[in-house]
């Protein structure tokens, strides 16, 4: 196994090894690596479906088996970029920095991504690093942020965006649902390597003690500064890639392309 770390704060670009062939000493140093780096590209690998399941269950339980991320109907053709279209609204909200299932009851701990289909030109996926964000805040602000906690709301991020589900909307979509927000510190130690790092991005709203606005301008802000190089790198996809990442300490998004091609990727996400 070769490991080239990316020109970035975290990030490793892996080659030598089959993800559907995996054994105990490769499974534990791409599990290191995984800590160390946050992010793994492992180019070429053309999983399947079962593969790809398969490879994601050695880092833990599964949140969510297979999800196709992808702007195709059943029948294959593209669909129409409608402003109703509840599929492309998620695709679209997606394009914010976020972690996933932050609105849920548990956060995922990470993902399995793979490429397919990808468009000639954007399509990317970018993901910011909030170790080293928050190693790079100003002791002043790190003491600022230390004890504030955020709600984390699906809805709230896509009603924001300008995205939110119609109310006789046939797609609902997961992580819509009518639990309660969760209630999120700012700063999570992380629980394999003791590393703090903010946990922000799109779903978090309303930090308890604040006003609305002075938490909207302390997030904004604290946004802004964690997705600033080096604590960012954006993936050209190539069909084959797999990625796996560590969603406890990285935000990710979408990048925007044109929405007549097609792109298709499936994820999987391994349980908190």
């Amino acid at each position: 196994m070769q490991i080239q770390p990316l020109d970035a704060s975290f990030g490793a670009i892996v080659t030598g090894v089959n993800l559907d062939r995996m054994d105990k000493p490769l499974l534990s140093a791409i599990h290191e690596s995984w800590l160390e780096y946050g992010l793994l590209i492992f180019p070429e690998q053309f999983l399947t479906n079962e593969a790809q399941i398969t490879f994601a269950r050695n880092f833990g339980e599964l949140e969510i088996d297979l999800a196709a991320i992808s702007n195709l109907l059943r029948d294959g053709k593209v669909r129409d970029d409608q402003p109703d279209d509840e599929v492309l609204k998620v695709l679209k909200g997606n394009m914010g920095w976020h972690m996933d299932s932050t609105y849920m009851p548990v956060q995922a701990t990470g993902a399995v991504f793979t490429a397919h289909v990808v468009p000639v030109q954007g399509g990317e996926t970018a993901w910011a690093d909030m170790r080293a964000a928050y190693d790079a805040l100003p002791a002043s602000q790190k003491e600022e942020v230390n004890g504030l906690k955020a709600y984390h709301s699906l809805y709230f991020s896509q009603k924001r965006a300008g995205f939110g589900p119609s109310a006789n909307g046939s797609y609902i979509g997961y992580g819509f649902n009518n639990q309660e927000p969760p209630l999120r510190p700012l700063v999570k130690i992380h629980p394999e390597t003791g590393r703090p790092n903010l946990v922000i991005g799109r779903h978090a709203y309303g930090i308890e003690g604040l006003s609305a606005e002075a938490s909207e301008r302390l997030l904004t802000d604290l946004l802004e500064f964690s997705c600033q190089a080096p604590r960012v790198y954006q993936h050209r996809w190539q069909a084959g890639d797999a990625v796996l990442w560590d969603n406890r300490c990285l935000l990710h998004r979408a990048c925007s392309w044109d929405l007549r091609e097609a792109r298709v990727m499936y994820h999987t996400r391994i349980a908190g």
